[in-house]
């Protein structure tokens, strides 16, 4: 106890005499409170608004107009997640090894496709959304699809699985790549048994915010993977997502408090996805 006191003590003649330091002590702490206190009032507001109309018709596996029923919108969710972060995880990632432990240091060609990444991780999703319907709607002849939103959210998301990954990699200390090629171990060998565990948490970070980003996604899908109620029999089907069927909700003015149930749904499951995440990051870093 004497210790606290004597430490809390020295902290706070530490800040009187630097009263920059203070000043930048409460702003932090006030961001942090003021973050925390708009986070808690969303989840508070959602959860109060929406819980009480969570009803089983909601979750039947057939929609009509007298249950509205989400599960089709869930599986779809689900569906266009695992595929988008299936073909945006191995380019990422890949694309990362490249530019940080293969591309030579200073390579111009190296500092212009990272401008590239951080303006693509920039641009509006509709704009993603445009592409897409462009690209694989019409001139590939995908029509309105699981697939090509799965396609067109992967693209979003690459940027950012891209940069996260690259800037996981550069954290990785350098003795550990002198030490494994001390050892006789090759480029390949080096990055993926000692370069790319040590970098899991900061990769895995951001899948998790792609992740964030793919199941929140309303503007992009809506051109590209449509908005029928139904589960589709393949991926090449129309379907709508949970952020789209809660849109689709709300817009329409009849059915509000179904949307804010909705809503409690995608919250639970965004939370869910990132908590499994981080066991599986913890996993992999104690691995």
């Amino acid at each position: 106890m004497k210790i606290n006191q004597q430490n809390i003590w020295q902290k706070f003649h530490a800040y009187r005499n630097n009263p920059l330091s203070l000043i930048l002590l409460v702003l932090v702490v006030l961001a942090t409170l003021i973050t925390l206190g708009i986070l808690i009032l969303l989840i508070g507001y959602i959860l109060i608004k929406g819980f009480p109309f969570l009803k089983p018709e909601l979750f039947a596996f057939t929609y009509n107009t007298e249950n509205v029923s989400m599960m089709p919108a869930i599986i779809n969710t689900l569906t266009v997640t695992f595929l988008a972060l299936l073909l945006a995880i191995p380019f990422g990632i890949g694309s990362a090894i490249y530019l940080v432990e293969y591309a030579t240091r200073g390579n111009r060609l190296v500092g212009l496709i990272r401008i590239t990444a951080e303006t693509l991780a920039g641009i509006p999703s509709i704009v993603y959304g445009l592409f897409g319907f462009l690209l694989f709607v019409i001139y590939l002849g995908w029509g309105y699809s699981l697939l090509a939103g799965a396609f067109t959210l992967s693209i979003m998301i690459l940027p950012l699985i891209i940069r996260t990954t690259e800037e996981a990699l550069m954290a990785v200390p350098d003795i550990y790549r002198e030490g494994s090629f001390g050892l006789g171990a090759g480029k390949l060998r080096t990055v993926f048994r000692i370069v790319l565990p040590s970098a899991m948490p900061g990769i895995l970070a951001g899948v998790i915010l792609g992740i964030g980003r793919i199941t929140g996604e309303t503007a992009a899908l809506i051109y590209t993977a449509g908005t029928v109620t139904g589960i589709p029999e393949n991926v090449m089907g129309s379907g709508r997502t949970l952020s789209i069927h809660m849109y689709a909700l709300s817009n329409e003015g009849l059915y509000t408090d179904q949307a804010y149930a909705t809503g409690v749904v995608l919250l639970v499951m965004v939370i869910g996805i990132n908590a499994l995440s981080a066991v599986l990051a913890r996993k992999l870093t104690r691995g």
